[in-house]
């Protein structure tokens, strides 16, 4: 079985996986001062609610967009599992995909996963577009090539901005508006309208020049916490697979044990 751990900039989540199955997973914050030590204690405690032995893990890969953590991941590994873990992008699990952009190596391996994972389940021209901490609009081509992309804020991180600089807006929660109305009539609406349907104007307006730019069809696919709710009130999406990182690196692993 394989113990995948995905480390985003706000957390990291461990997954069990058999073959592309994923069988359970868990999310811890991301902090790169924390111990081997500190991530058993959490983790192998979860692993026996699950009924899951250490034995039964025979491979183990990190993905990470935080360089600093992957020590000590690789130590939790070495010595609570004996397994010297597989760093996505690196040695046995290099990326296998075409990177055309100016500085591969500057990719996040986040961005880098979504690619592998969109190219095996998805045929032809692809935008993938990923809810974390930032949101990133990514171009895969048929081949499989990663061919560039967008940076933007993440929508909590937009929230963060406008509460954090001024005086008097409240804290609220991203959520859907309650219709479809953009003229709200107290401060809360008015926020929530900008925040929610300010991101989906602009994700909209990114992907059809996006598109524009592909200059061939190309299938929207979304992934991250988020993809869910941002779904149910846009059209943009063609796909909603909210695993596509930890699939990225169950297709990894699988390419080193071949």
């Amino acid at each position: 079985m394989l113990l995948a751990a995905d480390v985003g900039n706000t957390n990291v989540v461990f997954a069990l996986i058999e073959g592309r199955e994923i069988r359970a997973r868990w999310r811890i914050a991301t902090d790169p001062r924390r111990t081997g030590d500190e991530y058993a204690v959490w983790l192998l405690q979860l692993l026996k609610i699950e009924g899951v032995a250490r034995k039964s893990i025979d491979q183990f890969i990190i993905g990470s967009v935080v360089p600093r953590a992957i020590h000590n991941l690789t130590v939790f590994a070495e010595k609570y599992f004996g397994k010297t873990p597989l760093i996505a992008g690196e040695g046995g699990a290099e990326w296998g995909v075409a990177i055309d952009v100016d500085e591969p190596r500057s990719l996040g391996a986040d961005r880098a996963l979504n690619t592998i994972a969109a190219h095996a389940k998805y045929d032809g021209d692809l935008i993938v577009v990923d809810f974390g901490t930032a949101t990133t609009f990514d171009a895969v081509d048929f081949n499989g090539a990663y061919k560039g992309g967008i940076i933007a804020p993440g929508i909590n991180l937009s929230l963060d901005a406008l509460v954090g600089n001024t005086a008097k807006l409240p804290r609220i929660a991203i959520e859907a508006p309650t219709n479809d109305s953009v003229i709200g009539t107290n401060t809360e609406d008015q926020m929530l309208i900008g925040v929610f349907w300010g991101y989906v104007a602009m994700m909209e307006g990114l992907i059809a020049r996006m598109k524009a730019e592909i200059g061939r069809p190309a299938k929207v696919v979304a992934t991250g916490g988020l993809a869910i709710l941002f779904d149910q009130h846009t059209e943009i999406f063609d796909a909603v697979d909210p695993d596509l990182t930890l699939e990225g690196l169950a297709i990894l692993a699988e390419r080193a044990n071949a």
